[in-house]
């Protein structure tokens, strides 16, 4: 055979692919009953919907529902960072006119809410901590650039393990270190990974600005993404709040399950924080914010009228039923699997893009949203017979705020992950102190035996 005989063009390639394909689904499918047959905790939750038992934390607890007589009884959600809600957080910030994911970080990591001089010190190391290593933009974001900013975080936080003169010492203080400055670096990751995609890919002018140490992580964030530099008090303390919002939530989600995962096994900070950005990616995890934008667009171009209430409940039965463009069969940004009647975080995001959609002539858009969640219970009863109940989750009005703010798609979900950076940290932490034993679930082979044949018999 000749050289050129034994590779395949790229098409021929890609043909084999699609054959090998088929071949691959054929050997792996498993009947649906035989995870029933064997009470397999799919998605590792119970049959009525609860999350399997899997440790313990003090970090963050989420409240969406309470057992009675072994039943699920649906109530009001609530989200609570070491003990506190999160809405006195969110409450106790604006009170005395100051940024609060700070606080929060401090608060998810140490346990306790920071005294004055606490607060003061943080924001300094923070500022201390903020710069990437010399030559880090230039020789790791911008000559390896990417089409997707979540990928490029990831890249980029196992690229800073080498720069890290200690990176594999677990000991708690070591890892300590290596978390806030990855809380502190996480801004100029992102915004980077950013402008370098847009040379790139999107063709269009890159602006890497020098930070401020003065600036809050939601004022960074906003510098660094504009032009001019320039951003409103107002702008910056909305997106704080949402910062606040996405910090943590408990340590069942995929992402933080996968990094107290992923810690259990005695590896760096690094390889554990990339794992968390890898999963938050995931579009039934972080990346459901971007579908909502996409189902949003599909309905803007598919209804006549976004205010009119029929029209949005007739085009929400077609997603339903898989007879809209990406035939998902979701309503994204609606549902959870914790909260039943709502969503504390939704709620909060409502009230302010409620608020700042009728001060910026967004209000047509607001009321899409609000319609979605207001039809969705109707749908799901009329087309499902569901009786559950279904309320807003974060997502739906995450985007409309970010649009608002004038934060590309681009970023919507690398913002949930610079983030839940301080989420991923701190239950990173307590799984070091407290957890003990290498997370190891268990698979039944349901295979079964057989020969193995000689080349020529097969």
């Amino acid at each position: 055979m000749s050289e050129q005989e034994q590779v395949f063009s790229k098409d021929e390639l890609q043909a084999q692919f699609s054959t090998l394909s088929h071949r691959m689904e054929a050997g792996n499918a498993i009947a649906p009953e035989a995870y029933r047959n064997f009470d397999v905790k799919r998605g590792l939750r119970n049959a009525d919907g609860t999350g399997v038992m899997a440790g313990l934390t003090k970090v963050c607890a989420v409240d969406g529902y309470y057992i009675k007589d072994g039943e699920k009884v649906p109530q009001e959600g609530r989200l609570f960072y070491r003990g506190i809600d999160v809405s006195e957080l969110i409450a106790g910030a604006n009170a005395e006119n100051r940024f609060g994911y700070e606080e929060t970080a401090w608060l998810l990591l140490f346990g306790t809410l920071p005294t004055k001089a606490d607060l003061e010190l943080f924001h300094r190391i923070l500022a201390s901590c903020r710069e990437l290593p010399r030559g880090f933009i230039e020789d790791v974001i911008m000559k390896t650039p990417s089409p997707d900013i979540m990928n490029k975080m990831a890249h980029s936080v196992l690229s800073l393990y080498p720069f890290d003169p200690n990176p594999d010492d677990t000991s708690i203080e070591n890892v300590l270190r290596q978390s806030i400055w990855l809380i502190a670096q996480m801004p100029a990751i992102m915004t980077s990974a950013y402008q370098v995609k847009r040379r790139v890919y999107d063709k269009r002018s890159m602006y890497l600005h020098q930070m401020k140490p003065e600036h809050s992580i939601a004022e960074t964030v906003l510098r660094s993404i504009r032009s001019d530099k320039q951003f409103t008090p107002e702008e910056a303390r909305i997106l704080d709040v949402c910062l606040i919002l996405h910090a943590d939530h408990g340590g069942g989600n995929n992402s933080t399950f996968a990094t107290r995962c992923v810690t259990s096994t005695g590896t760096d900070t690094y390889s554990a924080l990339a794992a968390g950005i890898g999963s938050l990616k995931g579009p039934r995890h972080g990346g459901a914010n971007i579908q909502v934008a996409h189902m949003v667009q599909d309905m803007q171009e598919n209804i006549s009228d976004i205010t009119d209430e029929g029209q949005v409940f007739d085009y929400l039965c077609k997603r339903i039923r898989k007879q809209t463009a990406d035939k998902s069969g979701l309503i994204f940004g609606m549902g959870h699997a914790v909260y039943t009647l709502s969503d504390p975080r939704a709620k909060t995001l409502k009230a302010y893009a409620k608020d700042f959609s009728a001060k910026n002539g967004y209000e047509a858009d607001y009321r899409l949203l609000e319609l979605v969640e207001e039809l969705t219970p109707r749908v799901m009863a009329e087309v499902k017979a569901s009786k559950k109940p279904i309320c807003a989750n974060v997502d739906l009005y995450s985007g409309l705020l970010y649009r608002m703010l004038g934060i590309p798609q681009d970023l919507f979900t690398p913002l949930f992950a610079l983030a839940r950076t301080a989420g991923w940290c701190a239950h990173r932490l307590e799984e070091l102190q407290t957890g003990g034993k290498i997370m190891r679930p268990a698979y039944k082979n349901v295979a079964g035996t057989r020969a193995y044949l000689p080349l020529h018999e097969r």
